[in-house]
């Protein structure tokens, strides 16, 4: 579908049982059409070196396994997949006549007050919360699937896909962050070599699992019991990564909020539970873990800034990326400058 398309769904105002008004969130990646009790994600279609939305029959996959990978972590949020078709100038979605535009994957609508990242801004994160998150999580990466002979030896190479935003950042007038970025792509290489054999022990040892791989505070509700939501379903590769990569963008994103205690007692409940940081070598990798999960937020975010029309919005995403810049940096110093 076009901007323009999903923009008549929400000025025709109707959703198959949940008529009234309707709210557009978009991303980089989907939009998501918010009812009174249900929610519905289209697939933009796009197609990045991570990702690839750009025919109907691939966004129709891609719904179907959004349903199936997120079910393994929630409940009652994740329905079904429902056609969004169009009858002469009418767009809608469900049944009935009409030729089909695209697909949306259909959601109960949750309380956005019980998400994570809100919780977090008004100090309602609990031990116990963290806790019981611990617990979840845990739980679901003892059963998840272990994935056999990953290539561990692209780990430094995805981090320096922030590279291509080098020449961005001095088109946008910010050449400090260019230099942070390269700084921190020779950091990057010079620690995987001199950690590579630790990278491979960890997955010959089965720490390299089918996790969720989108594990952040805006993809988790707490209902009162949490439910992680929302994870990696179109690309695999990102998803089956190492259970302390995992577990690092949950705690980078704490440490982004200033919560650096609460980061630190989460990784404590879950470390008792897995027991998957054992050593000084292994905290180290997963500070470069959170590094890299700072790199990929800042990413998203130039992505974000590349493609708005806004200007407003444009300067928004960029003051995000250079946050994410200098918690990237930060790690990294962490582990050369200790």
């Amino acid at each position: 579908m076009k901007r323009e398309e999903v923009d008549q769904l929400v000025l025709e105002g109707l959703l198959p049982g949940d008529p009234g008004k309707i709210d557009l969130i978009e991303t980089h990646i989907s939009w998501i059409l918010l009812g009174k009790d249900w929610a519905y994600k289209i697939k933009r279609p796009v197609h990045y070196t991570f990702l690839d939305f750009s025919s109907l029959e691939k966004r129709k996959f891609y719904c179907g396994r959004e349903i199936e990978l997120n079910k393994r972590l929630t409940e009652g949020i994740y329905m079904d997949v429902q056609p969004v078709k169009k009858r002469g100038e009418h767009h809608f979605i469900g049944d009935g006549q009409g030729e089909v535009m695209d697909y949306a994957v259909r959601m109960r609508r949750m309380d956005g007050k019980k998400q994570m990242d809100f919780l977090l801004l008004n100090n309602q994160v609990s031990a116990g919360d963290l806790f019981n998150l611990a617990n979840k999580i845990a739980a679901f990466h003892q059963r998840a699937d272990i994935i056999p002979d990953k290539n561990i030896a692209d780990i430094p190479n995805k981090f320096s896909d922030l590279g291509k935003e080098t020449d961005y950042m001095i088109q946008v007038g910010l050449p400090a962050y260019g230099e942070i970025i390269q700084d921190a792509i020779k950091k990057s290489d010079v620690f995987y070599q001199q950690n590579e054999l630790a990278f491979q022990q960890r997955s010959d040892k089965g720490w390299v699992r089918d996790g969720h791989g989108d594990l952040h505070t805006r993809n988790i509700f707490f209902l009162p019991e949490p439910q992680p939501f929302d994870c990696i379903e179109f690309n695999d590769d990102l998803r089956q990564i190492d259970l302390l990569n995992e577990v690092a963008f949950l705690c980078m994103d704490l440490d982004y909020f200033g919560r650096t205690d609460l980061s630190g007692l989460f990784m404590d409940y879950y470390n008792q539970l897995m027991n998957t940081m054992k050593t000084k070598g292994d905290q180290q990798l997963f500070v470069y873990f959170k590094s890299y999960r700072a790199n990929i937020r800042a990413k998203i975010n130039c992505l974000r800034a590349r493609s708005s029309t806004d200007a407003v919005d444009r300067s928004k995403f960029l003051i995000e990326a250079g946050k994410y810049f200098g918690l990237m940096k930060r790690y990294m110093d962490m582990l050369f400058d200790p």
